[in-house]
């Protein structure tokens, strides 16, 4: 730590410790724009903040905005003086006035608070609106449900007879919290932390801290706490809060509590962080890239869009109101085990069951603008809860199960619901893994396993409530808010929830229906999530299918034909994986089943690229389908669109083809390429140059409006982007010279060689012509700029166990590769996520490559 920022300052009689920067500044001519108010928690001091304080002088330094930052140690903390003077919370927030008074400190100030320090500087912020220009926050908490203790360590340590010997007689409340750390804090960082608190005179002020915590009404600083949080919700100053989802005291339902009473916030969630998250990121960045964002003119805004280009907004449920009285069938639902119940429901009985579901939630306490998770399988009990959650204006949560329990668990903890709607699966884990929100079970449980499981409610007693209620239903959300938030497939990182107002699902939604012509006389087969649940919506009966949802290549042709013979099936969604394996099973199906599928128009497979291969065989299915395959992603569901004629086509206009051809845009997309440089970074301008490889950037009206809770990814995915609602996809490709775009790979798994970027689509396609050859994946291994390229392929016959490939075979695809490859490994299987069974997770198998390259053993890849 730079000892040129150590101050000693006076203030009412006591001498405070404090990082400051201003003397530096002033010292080298540097005018600040304003200062940042840093406030640490308990055991730490001012050392937490000495990123912070060193890169906002190397910014100012270098011609950056000036900011000041000064970081205190709190009186009984740090190296300030030791009082012997209990503090309680309203003496401390007047403590840090007395500070700012003395250093005569003027606006604009934003404050930055962690850990009890956090409500300590929300304080100081309430009571100076006049200086207040912002608020940032890391791990912290201002209000304690009365329905819940206070987090386990904190009751623990407030225990008769251990307060004293785990905080002050003992180091061992420092010990524990530096030992939160994600990763391990390096020795000379402990020694640093432990420097002010080396014997038990130095540490009263640990102890006092932690008996300062306001456990219920009765304690002394319960009173100041509640003035500061409730003082929050007049603040409209910009906030910034940098949380770590891993800390076992102050978890996402503290974030979620500071999100409610400052809904403008921006939020950033660092997987993988917890209480040291000061410690664990570079949150330092972070901080300036958002300061030099909110103050310094630098933010990528969204202008606002003309209203003559703004679709004409239609609610999601307006095709189920105006179809409220007809008796055709609306949802089917195959039965997923022999034996089981097939289920089916007209447009009226769909409509009357989202009405009165709607009021049953309402009456168990759902309201407008509550986060809902739904953990239950596709059909109609999930398309009902959906529709009634957005009726009442809730906001639905969607992850499903392909993600694992482990994803599920970052997802349902990261969106922080209020409710959570399950099937029998879904609640256990819930009840196991501590997953947050009033739980409501999709059927009626015994009272023991409703007990068990924590369930409050269940859907027919709620369906019950509201056929037997008056209530009448809330006005209609608006168009701009908040309608779902959907989570990606986890495939390249942690899944990301992406947020959806209703006027961009109303416009995806109408983008499906113009793009396919999909309408109320249209029958659907919906075997891809993502379409299961726009049916009603679009006025067309749609079908769900036989197949375990946690395994799309679970569908089987006749598990198919069945579902599309049950509605009279024109319209076909199959992810890759459940197509592939649809095909793979064709040989089941009876006359009868092939006589449904001759009825179908179109089928279409989306979720990730698409052989033409496949598309042929399956079109030996369909014989009159059209088939297509859109290109999308999460945040927008359809981007463009391509028959298999066109694919064809395209391929044979194409010399070297380099790639997936995924068609031309549809009706009001755009798309832009920002090229990449030597190092596989797109770092060019957007624009529409032919030929030349980049990451994608798209921009449409049914584009989704942000990522939920992860600021600086959202800022990331829009830098330096054409002015108005653009994403960068995070896809590589190029457009070629009749407009169509062809993708060659993600951004992460571009190899970064000698030779320059090498995107991985385009050999691999080569390699899997070789005969013998499945499947392939191209990876890099190395340091960016000198990595080496290393095949991985599945065979056929497939491979028993991982090898070095055969000299002929490693020759056959180094021939045709159309680059330099330094070794190709033979496996029985290449990882795929789990959502999609289809994209090789080429991050895992380059570090899986790595180690076989440095001699470690031939185990299968994971």
């Amino acid at each position: 730590m730079d000892d040129s920022f150590s101050r000693l300052v006076p203030a009412a009689g006591r001498t405070w410790y404090v990082l400051d920067s201003g003397p530096v500044l002033t010292d080298e001519g540097l005018e600040p724009v304003g200062t940042i108010l840093c406030v640490h928690g308990n055991p730490t001091w001012s050392y937490l903040w000495r990123s912070l304080v060193s890169a906002a002088t190397d910014q100012a330094r270098s011609g950056g905005p000036v900011w000041r930052v000064i970081a205190v140690d709190q009186l009984d903390m740090g190296f300030s003086e030791r009082t012997g003077v209990e503090r309680d919370l309203t003496l401390r927030v007047g403590d840090l006035s007395d500070l700012t008074d003395a250093l005569a400190l003027s606006g604009p100030v934003v404050t930055f608070g962690h850990d009890w320090g956090g409500v300590i500087s929300l304080g100081w912020a309430v009571d100076h609106p006049d200086l207040l220009a912002g608020v940032l926050l890391l791990n912290t908490a201002v209000h304690q449900p009365e329905s819940s203790k206070i987090p386990a360590p904190l009751r623990l340590t407030l225990g008769k007879g251990v307060l004293g010997a785990a905080t002050v007689s003992t180091p061992a409340f420092i010990e524990t919290t530096l030992a939160l750390a994600h990763p391990p804090l390096a020795l000379d960082v402990k020694e640093a932390y432990r420097a002010p608190y080396r014997s038990a005179d130095r540490r009263g002020g640990v102890g006092g801290f932690v008996a300062d915590i306001p456990v219920d009404a009765s304690h002394v600083s319960d009173a100041e706490r509640r003035r500061v949080a409730e003082g929050l919700r007049a603040l409209t100053v910009p906030a910034l809060f940098l949380w770590g989802p891993r800390d076992p005291i102050f978890s996402d339902r503290y974030l979620d509590d500071l999100v409610d009473r400052l809904p403008h916030a921006d939020v950033h969630r660092f997987e993988g962080a917890g209480h040291l998250v000061a410690e664990d990121v570079d949150f330092a960045s972070a901080t300036l890239s958002w300061l030099g964002d909110r103050f310094g003119g630098s933010e990528p805004q969204d202008p606002p869009v003309p209203a003559t280009a703004q679709p004409a907004f239609r609610s999601l449920l307006s095709a189920l109101d105006e179809r409220r009285e007809s008796d055709e069938v609306a949802l089917v639902e195959m039965p997923t085990t022999p034996g089981g119940t097939r289920t089916s429901v007209t447009w009226r009985g769909l409509a009357r069951r989202v009405d009165r579901l709607a009021k049953g939630l309402a009456l168990a306490g759902v309201e407008r603008g509550d986060r809902v998770s739904l953990l239950v399988p596709p059909g109609v009990d999930l398309t009902a809860v959906l529709y009634a959650c957005l009726r009442l204006g809730a906001v639905v949560v969607v992850a499903d199960a392909g993600l694992g329990v482990k994803g599920l668990t970052r997802a349902v903890r990261g969106a922080w619901p209020a409710h959570l709607i399950g099937a029998l699966p879904g609640l256990s884990a819930a009840r196991a893994l501590g997953w947050p929100g009033q739980k409501i079970s999709t059927t009626a449980l015994p009272a023991a396993a409703q007990k068990a499981l924590g369930v409050a409610h269940s859907v027919p007693e709620l369906l019950s409530l509201g056929a037997a209620s008056a209530i009448g239903l809330p006005e209609a959300p608006g168009a701009d808010d908040l309608a779902a938030i959907l989570f990606t497939s986890g495939s390249t990182g942690p899944a990301k929830g992406v947020a959806y107002t209703h006027r961009r699902l109303a416009a995806l939604c109408s983008t499906l229906g113009e793009t396919y012509g999909v309408g109320p006389s249209t029958g659907i087969v919906a075997g891809f999530a993502p379409f299961a649940l726009l049916g009603p919506a679009l006025g067309a009966r749609s079908v769900t299918p036989a197949m375990d949802v946690t395994s799309p290549a679970t569908l089987t042709a006749t598990a198919v034909a069945a579902a599309a013979a049950e509605i009279d099936a024109t319209v076909l969604f199959l992810s890759p994986a459940a197509l592939t394996n649809v095909v793979a099973t064709a040989g089941d199906l009876s006359e009868g089943h092939r006589q449904a599928l001759n009825q179908v128009g179109t089928f279409l497979s989306a979720g990730a690229p698409v052989s033409a291969a496949l598309l042929e065989s399956a079109a030996t299915l369909m014989p009159n389908a059209v088939p297509h395959t859109p290109y999308g992603m999460t945040e927008g569901l359809l981007m463009t669109d391509v028959t298999l004629d066109e694919v064809r086509a395209a391929r044979e206009q194409t010399e070297a083809v380099q790639g997936v051809c995924v068609g031309r845009p549809i009706a009001g997309v755009e798309i832009r390429i920002s090229d990449l440089d030597r190092d596989g970074v797109a770092v060019g301008e957007p624009s529409e140059v032919v030929g030349t490889t980049g990451e994608i950037v798209v921009s449409a009206p049914h584009l989704f409006d942000h990522y939920d809770r992860l600021w600086l990814t959202d800022r990331a995915f829009r830098r330096d982007v054409p002015a108005g609602r653009w994403h960068r996809t995070g896809d590589v490709g190029h457009i070629d010279r009749d407009g169509r775009l062809w993708i060659e790979g993600r951004l992460p798994h571009v190899l970064s060689t000698p030779d320059g970027a090498v995107t991985p689509v385009g050999p691999e396609q080569r390699i899997e012509s070789v005969p013998g050859v499945r499947r392939a994946a191209l990876v890099g291994v190395g340091p960016r700029g000198t990595q080496v390229a290393v095949a991985v392929v599945e065979t056929e016959p497939g491979a028993r166990k991982v090898a070095l490939s055969d000299p002929e075979l490693a020759s056959a695809v180094r021939d045709v590769a159309g680059l330099e490859v330094a070794a190709v490994l033979v496996v029985p299987l290449l990882p795929t996520d789990v959502r999609h069974n289809s994209k090789i997770d080429r991050t895992a198998l380059a570090t899986w490559a790595a180690s076989i390259l440095e001699g470690g053993p031939l185990v299968a890849p994971r």
